[in-house]
């Protein structure tokens, strides 16, 4: 689609009232939406924004905190709109150094104030983002966070991260607008005992960042409850800037019904879910037991090691929330059996290898350190580093030479994993773990938007230090 004139309808606030409204629009007002920050929601084709970005004491897991906020909360609001709706998001940047937006996942031009990570907003300035997403986008879960290259990981890390729904067919499906809904946004934060944040000093940025605390929505281990009989719908995102998440829930399968760029095509059950920084996964979860509370719990995960510094591994489980039985639905709920059709891309017609490395060299204002690196190069914004067609489905293979996991990330464009029989997944993401020392392959069509746009590690501080690179979508 081409983008249109932005057409200003004015604001409204994200309360419930208007929630239902564009609910009893679509004939779904059976879905419960609990998000418990701010909330705003598209009306009449229009989603219209205000926020801050500023630096101020918060409430954070029932303590106060020197943090980065969007409207003064960790995380900031929940932002909802529809296929074909235009969005204009007025963003004031009360920081004390550049910001910008980054639309993660939206299928969006990456040109003039839409997400084109290339624009930055100085101190005590303000911009109009304006955009249009197209009317056949898919529904989903996507979210929006800073990406000004080298202040990408101390934004995001101190608390820069909001939600963005697309709502869509897969709401509609009778089984999924049933279901309680819940977003999950999973963040950890290093924090002194006074509250001010911690810097992580040189080993830990070349690691990738963890702070001691997780979050979920803004809380500690927060509880949630669920019928006998019923259904939970647990939309999880990882804002985290380096951390990996592998979960379980106590006694309960976790349903995958879609990934980063929408719904699969029918779900998936599985008992341990791993989400990498930047990664989204929509799960069910049915309420098959009597009684009782039950953890979804972090186990340790092995990300690998930056050669001498050390590994990634967190050492012990972690609880971060508790699901607990209360009462019995109305009607017994089950997963559905199918959910959205998703075609395979066809064979592409170009392949490339990116090759991920890293090295010692200068930090600026940190001396020697690891730096991270694109088939040999480091990010820089003035070079093209790859040039592809508009239209074209191009296949990429990403070749891990260093000892840890790397999560790529494309913008713009979401692709399929090509598997070991060289048939791509039936699921859309936009990003993909490579393995320490391993390869990868992914499938990706280049559609509808020319533009610039990039490639980059979400280990955010890897980004931050070399591990980026700039596509040039050519029409």
């Amino acid at each position: 689609m081409t983008r249109r004139e932005f057409i200003a309808l004015g604001s409204i606030a994200g309360v419930a009232a208007a929630g239902v409204a564009a609910l009893s629009r679509r004939g779904a007002v059976s879905i419960v939406r609990a998000y418990q920050q701010e909330r705003f929601v598209s009306a009449g084709g229009a989603l219209s924004v205000a926020l801050s970005a500023s630096e101020q004491w918060v409430d954070l897991a029932g303590r106060q905190a020197r943090l980065y906020a969007f409207n003064s909360r960790v995380p900031g609001p929940l932002l909802e709109a529809q296929p074909g709706d235009d969005a204009q998001i007025r963003v004031r940047n009360g920081l004390r150094e550049p910001t910008n937006l980054h639309y993660h996942g939206l299928h969006i031009t990456p040109n003039g104030t839409a997400d084109n990570i290339f624009l930055e907003i100085p101190e005590g300035e303000e911009i109009d983002y304006r955009f249009r997403l197209p009317l056949n986008h898919p529904a989903g879960f996507f979210w929006i966070h800073p990406h000004v290259h080298g202040l990408v990981a101390q934004q995001v890390s101190l608390g820069l991260a909001m939600p963005f729904v697309v709502r869509g067919d897969l709401d509609d499906i009778p089984e999924v607008a049933a279901a309680r809904e819940h977003f999950l946004i999973l963040q950890d934060f290093g924090l002194d005992g006074a509250g001010h944040p911690i810097d992580p000093g040189m080993s830990a940025s070349m690691m990738g960042r963890e702070g001691s605390l997780i979050t979920v929505t803004g809380q500690r281990q927060p509880q949630y409850t669920i019928e006998q009989d019923g259904l939970l719908r647990l939309r999880l995102l990882n804002a985290s800037a380096s951390r990996f998440y592998r979960l379980r829930l106590e006694n309960h399968p976790l349903h995958i019904i879609a990934t980063d760029g929408g719904a699969i095509a029918t779900p998936h059950s599985v008992d341990e879910l791993v989400l990498a920084p930047g990664e989204r996964r929509d799960l069910l979860v049915q309420g098959r037991r009597v009684t009782g509370s039950h953890r979804l719990i972090n186990l340790p995960y092995d990300r690998g090691s930056a050669g001498m510094m050390g590994g990634g591994t967190s050492a012990t489980e972690t609880e971060l929330a508790t699901l607990v039985y209360q009462g019995r639905a109305e009607r017994s709920l089950t997963i559905p059996q199918t959910l959205l059709q998703v075609p395979a891309l066809p064979p592409a017609t170009v392949r490339r290898t990116f090759e991920l490395s890293d090295a010692m060299g200068m930090i600026p204002g940190r001396g020697m350190g690891m730096r991270f690196r694109i088939s040999g190069r480091e990010f820089d914004a003035n070079r093209i580093d790859t040039s592809v067609r508009l239209g074209s489905v191009e296949e990429w293979e990403f070749v891990n030479t260093t000892t840890m996991d790397h999560p790529m990330h494309i913008h713009t464009n979401s692709f399929q994993v090509v598997g070991p029989d060289g048939q791509p997944e039936r699921a859309w993401r936009d990003v993909v773990i490579v393995k320490a020392r391993s390869r990868t392959r992914v499938r990706i069509r280049f559609e509808d938007f020319a533009g610039r746009t990039v490639q980059h590690c979400h280990i955010l501080d890897h980004e931050d230090l070399g591990m980026m690179g700039t596509i040039l979508i050519e029409p």
